[in-house]
Parts: C-alpha cells; structure tokens; sequence
C-alpha cells in the first residue's frame, strides 16, 4: 500500500544529482569518511536524524513571532510550559543541543570513578561520561542480541544484570535509559522496563534519567506493541516514561524537530541549581541557554506536533517500507523495524570482508558510490577496540550500518531509490572492497578518522 505523508509540501530544496565518477573523487577528497563529504556530495543524506528535519507552516510562524530579549524572554515562557506540560519536571533548562546537558548533568551530578549504567550509551553520551573521569557500562538485553527476532522491545536493560551493577561493587552514579535505543539498533524501551528500573533506581538510591532523544517515537512504538497501551495517546505514554525519572538529558534536534536545541529537565531542586551554574558560565543564562527565542518558539511547537499519532504513524510506516524493500532485495536489517532509523546487517551482506577490514564502513562507503547516499556504520569501526595504530584488538558485536531518515524531509520516491541502490549492490557483495585506518584519533574517532580501500 502507498504511503501517504500528511502533509503537503510548501517549499523545496535542489538535491545535487552526480554521477559514480564524481562520487569516486570525493570520496577519495574525504578518505574515504561519509563524515568529511560536504552537501554538494549527497544525494540522499541518511547520516543523521539530528537537525535535518523539515519545519511545519507553525513552526515558522513560530520563529517570526519570537522574542529575542536577553533574559526572561516570552519565547524562553513559552518553551518552558510546554516542557512541564510534558515531563512534569520542575527545573529545566535549554542548552544547544543534547550533548551540552550531558555534560552538564555528568560533571554535576558524577563524580570521578563513578559509573553510569545504561542500555546502551549513544557515542557523545559515553565520551561525556569519560570526559566527566568516569565509566560507561551498557547492560543491553538478552533479545537485543538476536538481530533477526522480532522481540518487540529490544531497547530494554537487562534488569538482572542492572542489580548486579546496583549492588555493587561498583558505585553507580547514575541509571540513564536511552528511548529508543539508538546504539542498540533504533530499538524502543517497553513501559514495563522503565517502570522496574524506577524500582530498582529508588531501592539503591541512585538517580534515574532519560536520554529522552526520541521520547515521542519510543511512545509511538509501547502504543503499537506493549500490551494495556493500544488505547493511550502517544503523547500521554510519553508523559508516563517521564514521570517514572528524575529527569532527562534530550537532543532536542530529533523529537523537537528543528535544527538546534535540547534541555535538560529535572525535580532535584538542589542539583538543578549546581547545574545552573555550569549552565550560565558554558551555554547562556537560564532563560536562553545558548538559543535564539526563534530556536525556543520553534521547539515549543514541535514538541506538540511530534507526538500527533498521524505523524508518528506515517514515520513509523515509511521506516518499515525501506526494510521491506531491502529486505526484498537481499539487504537484511536490524529486526523489528524502529523508527528513526534502518540498521542494515553488513556483517551478513559483506562475509568475504573480515572485522577488521570494517564491514559496515564498507556498506556505506558502496552506498555513497553506487548511489550518492550517505549514511555511517555502527560496527567495529565505531564500536570495536582499536590499537594506536588502527589495528582492530575486538571486534564488535556486530557490523551494522545505521541509515538515519529525517524527519518530513523525504518521500516514498526518496525510499524506493534508496532500495533500489540497495538491490543493486546486493547482487555482487562480493566486488565491495575492505578498508584500513590511515588516520585514527583517540575520541570519537568515526567523525575524523582517514581510511583507503584494502586490496587484501
């Protein structure tokens, strides 16, 4: 059946069509980093999901009506009733975007050698972490290991495993479930996982918080799959996950849907006034936190249009349709089917290319060159442990690419020739070739590392 997005479109953008050759030299220019490619390269950019969304009619009037005082601004009011409408938590504060809370939050609240626990930390979560002198530690459930299942709530913590950590000997710092798990192959958290964490984080005494990205996609999916929720409104599961914490770190640049932003929202009062204070001295003051009253306004308005279920569901559907059609043409992907993201099995497409060779880098490097697609792996690359030289010591887990769909941005057509890019290099894996480390930097090295293809 069709997909049909609900909405029309007002304003369009020129999307650069280029041919194998041109793609061949830029990716060379980049060395062989979807990261270091610019616009003029791509085609179809499924690189993130991260502030590459479409602003509605609303949102840009919005943005004309906002208001740029200093402190206390009306935008600053507006986006602040929202907020506590939908969390329920008394302190919050805007910052930039996610990554700023996160380190707000760990600096604060951890102290050095502590842990923060989760199911699984998101790459700028776990460098904030280790920034802040301390350890992250993913405790992923049994299912999440099964790509080919269709358990429905893969994003889960392993319950048995997060009283073992609770329990010591370890000192935990913080509990903080990410919803839905994006590390963990765009899976969402049931309803019934949070609410025995809350348990559990209250019986140990550790504070309990959301990485809250995709609150409104994670709520979309308990409605679709958790029994008892089919008849609560996404917006209201929403508001239940929230309650259940102490409070959230969220990139706002996801489930907001714009293009900078993100809070972080709490009921310590004493914690949010230490955080206050690091958020003044490194973001803005209080009432603006290093955002335009335009970027408040906005984000005041997505946070009501993404959890309108005509959205969510067509999101949701056009997600699923990619999978189906890859799956179609011999490209398998992470199962179920999340939402914001497709995560295709490159281990299983690419097995004449080993671990170290990265398999998933791979995928995406073919997908830019046969189609002008960029996305990025999530395999031994990003994942794996790597000597100073770029040698790989352990493997990931798995060797995943994550194709990452903007929101409002895309459509059906879009999708059908990402497959169709897809079916084609499925049907002779066997001419992608490897590649080798020729730069590696110590952090978050997917976004700057330098690589060539491998002939062995």
């Amino acid at each position: 059946m069709p997909i049909m997005e609900p909405y029309r479109i007002k304003v369009v953008e020129p999307i650069p069509i280029t041919t194998r050759p041109y793609r061949e030299k830029a990716m060379a220019r980049a060395g062989y980093n979807p990261f270091n490619l610019t616009a003029e390269d791509v085609t179809i950019d499924f690189l993130s999901d991260s502030g590459t969304n479409a602003l509605s009619a609303e949102q840009q009037a919005a943005g004309m009506r906002a208001d740029e005082t200093y402190a206390g601004a009306r935008s600053f009011f507006r986006f602040k009733d929202v907020v506590s409408e939908l969390t329920g938590y008394e302190h919050m504060f805007p910052v930039h975007q996610g990554r700023a809370a996160e380190r707000i939050l760990f600096t604060t609240l951890l102290k050095p050698g502590q842990v923060s626990v989760s199911n699984t930390h998101f790459d700028t979560t776990r460098a904030n972490v280790e920034m802040a002198g301390c350890v992250a530690r993913d405790l992923p459930c049994q299912e999440a290991a099964d790509l080919d299942s269709d358990a429905p709530f893969k994003g889960d913590i392993d319950l048995e495993a997060l009283r073992g950590a609770l329990a010591g000997p370890d000192d935990v710092g913080v509990v903080l479930m990410t919803i839905t798990n994006n590390g963990g192959g765009g899976q969402p958290v049931s309803m019934a996982n949070l609410e025995a964490v809350a348990k559990l984080a209250a019986e140990f005494g550790v504070p309990f918080f959301l990485d809250a990205a995709r609150f409104a996609e994670n709520a979309w999916l308990v409605n679709q799959r958790e029994p008892g929720y089919r008849d609560v409104s996404p917006r209201e599961i929403a508001r239940k996950a929230f309650a259940l914490a102490d409070g959230c770190v969220a990139s706002l640049k996801k489930d907001g849907i714009v293009h900078i932003g993100g809070m972080l929202a709490m009921r310590d009062p004493e914690l949010a006034k230490r955080c206050e204070l690091v958020l003044i001295a490194t973001e803005g003051f209080r009432t603006y936190g290093g955002l335009s009253g335009r970027d408040l306004d906005m984000l005041a308005q997505g946070l009501l249009e993404v959890t309108e279920p005509t959205y969510l569901r067509a999101r949701a559907e056009a997600t699923a349709y990619l999978a189906d059609q890859a799956r179609l043409g011999g490209v398998d992907s992470v199962r179920p089917a999340g939402v914001h993201a497709l995560y295709l099995n490159a281990g299983r497409l690419l097995p004449h290319i080993p671990p170290e060779r990265f398999p998933g880098h791979a995928l995406a490097c073919e997908l830019y060159l046969a189609g002008g697609i960029r996305c990025a792996e999530l395999g031994s690359l990003y994942l794996g442990e790597l000597d100073d030289d770029g040698n790989l010591l352990k493997p990931a887990p798995y060797e995943l690419v994550r194709m990452a769909i903007p929101r409002r941005v895309y459509t059906q057509s879009h999708l059908e020739y990402v497959a169709e890019v897809l079916t084609g290099i499925a049907k002779a894996p066997e001419k992608v070739p490897g590649y080798r480390l020729t730069e590696v930097p110590k952090l978050l090295r997917h976004f700057n590392c330098r690589l060539e293809q491998a002939s062995d």
